[in-house]
């Protein structure tokens, strides 16, 4: 572990890091969710056959945009120049699970690893809106970082069991 809250001030007042010294480098990270539901609902998601639409391809818009709108919703979040943001939703290995997974990458003093998780959130809870009428049951589990490279701390990649 780092050497203690970067985001409080001598006070213990919060406050957002001061990266102007920070070297400007290439930096990626990745994010991944899981999505439960009934083979049934997750049939009809990849199907098309929701009312209100093709859920994954609004879900997938909706994590683009909230990967860039991350320092809004994030308070010490700073504002980054985003390079590439994918969204990949696609049958979870489980039966019943959907795989959500977003990279963000950029050229810059601080990391994207809020962006990937902001993405990887709400590309699911998208999920969930677009299939609630079906199944109020339906659950996100496994929002976490899987991989991150670039800056001072180095690259990060989750072990798999």
């Amino acid at each position: 572990m780092g050497g203690g809250l970067t985001h409080l001030d001598d006070q213990g007042a919060a406050r957002i890091v001061d990266i102007s010294s920070k070297d400007q480098t290439a930096r990626r990270a990745v994010a991944g969710a899981t999505f439960n539901a009934t083979p049934d609902i997750v049939s009809a998601i990849f199907g098309g056959e929701l009312k209100k639409g093709d859920a994954v391809a609004v879900a997938r818009v909706a994590g683009i945009m909230a990967a860039k709108k991350t320092s809004e919703l994030i308070p010490l979040c700073h504002p980054i120049p985003i390079t590439r943001i994918a969204v990949d939703i696609e049958p979870g290995e489980k039966t019943g699970t959907i795989s959500i997974r977003a990279t963000v990458e950029t050229v810059g003093r601080t990391g994207v690893e809020m962006e990937a998780l902001t993405a990887a959130s709400v590309a699911a809870l998208t999920l969930y809106d677009m299939a609630k009428a079906l199944d109020k049951s339906m659950t996100i589990t496994d929002l976490q970082l899987m991989e991150k490279s670039g800056g001072k701390s180095g690259d990060f990649s989750r072990a798999t069991p």
